[in-house]
C-alpha cells in the first residue's frame, strides 16, 4: 500500500514579519562567511568565520590561528601565515592571490599548504653528496675488475 504525499502549503511558511514588501529583503547582504579550510596532512577542515570583504591573506592567517588554537595534529612546523598558500583544492597547482577578495572566489572550501621552499643558490647540497657517493660506488667494482684482469 502506497502512502500519499502530504500537500504543500506555502502560506504556512511565511516569515514571522510576513512576506517582504517590494524587495525590502533584497537590500540584505552577507555579514559573515563560514569557510572550510583543509590543512595539508590534517584529517578534517578548520571552520573559519570571516567578513565577506576579507582577502585571502586574512583567511590564511585566521585558518592558521584556528588550527593552532584547536591543538590539531599534526602540529604546524611554522605558524607564520606568510609560509602558507591557499588553493581551491589539493589537486589545484596554482595558489590563490593573497589580494583576492573571498566574495570573488566562488567557493567556500579551500586547501592550505606550505609554500614550496626554493632551492639554495648553489644547488641542493644533499643531491650533490648523493651524486658523489653514487659515483664512488660505481668506481669500486670497476677497480676490482681492472685488478683481476691485470693479474698474471
Amino acid at each position: 500500500m502506497l502512502t500519499q504525499r502530504p500537500n504543500a502549503r506555502p502560506e504556512r511558511l511565511r516569515r514571522l514579519g510576513g512576506v517582504p514588501k517590494d524587495g525590502a529583503g533584497a537590500g540584505r547582504r552577507l555579514t559573515r562567511l563560514l569557510i572550510n579550510v583543509t590543512v595539508q596532512r590534517s584529517l578534517g577542515p578548520v571552520q573559519v568565520v570571516v567578513p565577506p570583504e576579507s582577502m585571502v591573506a586574512e583567511l590564511i592567517k585566521a585558518a592558521v590561528e584556528a588550527y593552532a588554537k584547536e591543538g590539531r595534529r599534526p602540529l604546524l612546523p611554522d605558524t607564520d601565515p606568510g609560509a602558507f598558500e591557499l588553493h581551491y583544492s589539493q589537486f589545484s597547482l596554482e595558489s590563490l592571490s593573497r589580494e583576492e577578495k573571498l566574495m570573488n572566489l566562488g567557493s567556500r572550501n579551500f586547501f592550505l599548504c606550505h609554500k614550496p621552499r626554493p632551492a639554495p643558490a648553489g644547488g641542493d647540497c644533499r643531491a650533490d653528496e648523493a651524486r658523489k657517493a653514487s659515483s664512488v660506488l660505481l668506481l669500486l667494482p670497476l677497480s676490482r675488475l681492472i685488478n683481476i684482469s691485470l693479474r698474471p
